[in-house]
């Protein structure tokens, strides 16, 4: 019997990633961030054909399984799809510019007595020059920097499987979308300084040296949604950048806003215990708002992180009554 299963990391460049001067060719429409992409992926092609990532980690493995249920032969059918940057799109003299793949780079599969695990990096550039100054000699390169994602896939002979994102590169953007095509896993935060200035040459998977990724799980589609209506709902919302250790709210403190956490992990306490952690899409800030104005928990920035703040009034009260019914963890033992 052939058992076949795939998972999937997009790469991609959401709005707000880039500081500094870097942000202004963005800004200006030279080139763009991406939309986010879906909660599921359905067509690979059609995404990269509508440019809604930068690169896709595509590992697609098989194993065969003897009469007795042990697997005998195993094998890597998957890739890397590269995507394209378009500059200057809405402008007469727009140009695309095509991305170069590095070699994939596949471990051999690890045969076991009732599963087999798989192990694929992919990544590239894009082919739109990028002089810079970097961190390590030569001290100035003239290509872009590399993008990559290193995903492992663990296929047992009952069926099932296992996700787990092994390394990947600072920036941009990473989701990882497991063997049902559901949006699974997200790169917790993004450093697009570090990876401007370092991420060539031998310090790559290519090279000696890999990026350990932080790692958070997806959340929920209603925040999504709710991200979406924050970012682009006609009213801008103010950016706050908070430092590593911060404490960003208290438990029992007045509270009045709500947040969107664009980049970093986030410790919820309650009571002083860890109860949870949210990455890159957690929405929060909403259950003072709905039950006395107090926060209900304290949040600590885990590592650098960057907020939306918006006003109550920019979301549907229903859909803010549906997300604090999900956040109430010390019942489950939410965000305040």
């Amino acid at each position: 019997m052939r058992m076949e299963h795939e998972v999937v990391s997009l790469s991609w460049i959401p709005s707000e990633a880039i500081a500094g001067m870097m942000k202004l060719p963005f800004e200006m429409g030279f080139t763009h961030y991406d939309e986010p992409p879906p909660d599921r992926i359905d067509d690979l092609e059609a995404l990269r054909e509508a440019d809604r990532f930068r690169f896709a980690n595509r590992l697609a493995a098989w194993v065969e399984v003897d009469d007795d249920g042990k697997p005998v032969d195993a094998g890597y059918s998957g890739g890397t799809l590269m995507g394209s940057t378009t500059v200057l799109a809405k402008s007469p003299v727009g140009h695309t510019f095509e991305a170069f793949d590095m070699p994939l780079l596949q471990a051999p599969p690890e045969i076991g007595a009732d599963r087999v695990r798989f192990v694929q990096t992919c990544g590239g550039r894009t082919g739109l020059p990028s002089p810079r100054r970097v961190s390590h000699p030569p001290f100035v390169q003239w290509k872009a920097p590399l993008v990559w994602s290193t995903l492992a896939l663990t296929i047992a002979t009952d069926g099932t499987t296992e996700l787990e994102v092994l390394s990947a590169s600072p920036f941009p953007r990473h989701w990882i979308y497991d063997a049902e095509g559901n949006l699974a896993l997200k790169s917790g935060m993004t450093d697009f300084d570090s990876w401007y200035r370092n991420a060539f040459g031998r310090h790559t998977p290519w090279g000696d040296e890999e990026s350990s990724a932080l790692v958070t799980a997806a959340e929920s589609a209603l925040e999504r949604t709710m991200s979406t209506t924050i970012m682009r709902g006609g009213t801008k919302p103010e950016i706050r950048s908070i430092s590593k250790g911060a404490t960003i709210c208290k438990q029992g403190d007045p509270g009045s806003e709500l947040a969107l956490l664009l980049d970093g992990v986030v410790r919820v306490d309650v009571d002083g215990e860890a109860v949870a952690e949210m990455g890159p899409g957690a929405v929060f800030g909403e259950r003072a708002l709905l039950e006395g104005g107090t926060r209900t928990s304290t949040l600590v920035a885990v590592t650098p992180c960057r907020l939306a703040v918006a006003r109550a009034d920019q979301l549907d009260p229903e859909s803010l009554a549906e997300l604090a019914r999900g956040h109430r963890r010390e019942e489950q033992a939410g965000p305040a």
